[in-house]
């Protein structure tokens, strides 16, 4: 007996044994795991710090204190941050009760064409206004994005990139400026790390009852499932939003916003080298300055909170062509939804929409008056900016070119989050062509393809041009004539050489048909 109970407390001991040793080694592989993560994230953190597009900044929400600044007023390409304004100025409507989250967002072929990535609604059909924020804050839908823009410019993306700039600089973002309503590249389209900072804590103060969307996990779109393009939103504690962005002169761009145990934060990171190194660079930024952040000053109403946005929200499809059909909405139970939170706020719903999308008759626009600062914060020192007053004007289709406007800059290969353009941002050589013509000498008529923040680019964009434009542009001469604006110098990249109206109008024919916009005009 002794002899078979020492066999079984054996037997008893080994199996404890292989258990234990068999729970260690799960813990030394999860460990290990652990440990590589950190040190890649740490790596890539490291790299993305010596990345020469860089540009950082780390924001202390609560005081306006920049607790982390690299490059952060260094101009740099918005990319899909230029939607985080194009939601500014939605959120802005709906509190003015100029448009409601159930208003029809029409789409015109323009809007329709825009590249991806995109919700797909064809010409013609339409979305509602909270389907085109949750397309934004998402997908970064490019055709959502232009569609809502096209609406609340009247019928105009460029009269909307206009008054995006003019809210831009009424809240202090001085270095920034629009020129489209989704961020597909545009040379002329700027901003710093530092303004887009400035615009993610206005809009988390300005917008409390809106501000949820931006933690939107996916969304319900038709059929379609629809997940962020936010990695850190669900992945990081206290992240709350707010916006991604990629184009290849850009880079990948990202703004966060934190808010774990009474402390607050927003950090950028800008000219990113892939979406890995963007996010850790974030994470490291976060963990780094998070614990430096004040959990006092500021006042209580400076980051309103915003109630958690569901983590899935269903919304009827869209309305397409000729199929038209009564629309209802149903959202899952996990949360209440964004669209109730706001309604319990009993925001005004009223004033009209424009009755047509491009031909809007004269009228004066009426807004509120200018709301009172919402806090003492240095960063958003300036109230609540109301609209700039305008005059909307009759937009025709005429045979002859329009008169000029300096509104787009150039528009090459246009592109979505998660695809490459061909815009060349720089060359090392200029040709001899275009070293003999960067003056402004040229005389009759010219066609102006873009403005850029250097000669060089300029002239690369003309480069760029003629080898798409073909015999149209055989004979012309291209140059850059430099002007100010807003303190900073940019330069206008023109053909010359017409001798009329007509040569003129069709080059500029023959390049918007290969997807360049321009306008021409009399030298």
């Amino acid at each position: 007996m002794q002899a078979k109970s020492g066999i079984v407390s054996r037997s008893v001991s080994s199996v404890s044994s292989s258990r234990s040793g068999s729970f260690f080694a799960r813990l030394l592989a999860i460990l290990s795991v652990a440990v590589t993560i950190v040190m890649v994230d740490s790596a890539n953190a490291d790299a993305e710090a010596a990345n020469p597009k860089y540009a950082g900044i780390v924001v202390d929400a609560k005081t306006g204190n920049v607790l982390y600044s690299e490059n952060a007023d260094r101009l740099q390409y918005p990319a899909s941050l230029t939607k985080m304004m194009t939601l500014y100025m939605t959120f802005e409507a709906l509190e003015q009760g100029r448009i409601r989250l159930d208003t029809p967002v029409p789409f015109s072929a323009y809007a329709s064409a825009q590249a991806p990535t995109k919700l797909g609604v064809r010409a013609g059909g339409t979305i509602t206004v909270e389907q085109g924020i949750l397309g934004l804050v998402t997908l970064s839908a490019n055709d959502a994005a232009t569609a809502l823009g096209e609406m609340l410019g009247g019928g105009s993306e460029d009269r909307f990139a206009q008054l995006m700039t003019a809210k831009a600089h009424a809240l202090g973002m001085t270095r920034t400026t629009y020129r489209n309503a989704n961020g597909l590249p545009n040379t002329a389209q700027m901003t710093t790390a530092r303004d887009q900072a400035r615009l993610g804590i206005a809009l988390r103060q300005h917008f409390p009852q809106y501000y949820g969307y931006f933690s939107t996990r996916a969304f319900k779109f038709g059929s379609r499932t629809i997940r962020s393009h936010n990695r850190l939103v669900g992945s990081v504690r206290g992240v709350d939003g707010i916006k991604t962005g990629y184009t290849r002169a850009a880079g990948f761009n990202l703004v966060s916003s934190v808010q774990v145990d009474g402390k607050s934060i927003v950090g950028v990171v800008m000219g990113g080298a892939s979406t890995p190194a963007r996010d850790a660079q974030m994470r490291n930024l976060i963990a780094t300055y998070l614990p430096k952040a004040s959990n006092r000053g500021g006042s209580s109403a400076l980051i309103a909170q915003a109630a958690p946005a569901p983590t899935m929200i269903e919304t009827p499809a869209p309305v397409q062509p000729k199929k038209a059909q009564q629309m209802a909405k149903t959202i899952t139970a996990a949360q209440p939804p964004v669209s109730a939170a706001a309604a319990d706020l009993s925001l005004p719903h009223k004033g009209p929409l424009p009755d047509a999308r491009y031909q809007v008759a004269e009228t004066e626009v009426a807004y509120a008056e200018t709301a009172a600062p919402k806090s003492d914060n240095p960063l958003v020192a300036q109230p609540m900016p109301a609209p700039t007053k305008v005059k909307t004007m009759a937009f025709k289709q005429q045979a002859a070119v329009a008169a000029p406007k300096p509104t787009p800059a150039s528009m090459p290969s246009e592109q979505g989050e998660t695809s490459v353009d061909n815009l060349a941002t720089a060359s090392t050589t200029p040709s001899p062509t275009r070293a003999a013509s960067t003056s402004s000498g040229a005389t009759g008529w010219v066609v102006q393809v873009g403005v850029s923040p250097s000669r060089q680019m300029a002239m690369d964009l003309l480069e760029s041009a003629r080898s798409k434009a073909g015999k149209a542009l055989a004979s012309a001469k291209p140059f850059a004539v430099a002007y100010a604006a807003g303190g900073d110098q940019l330069f206008r990249a023109r053909f010359g050489g017409f001798d009329d109206q007509r040569d003129a109008v069709n080059a500029c024919k023959a390049l918007k048909k290969a997807g360049i916009k321009c306008w021409a005009a009399a030298q």
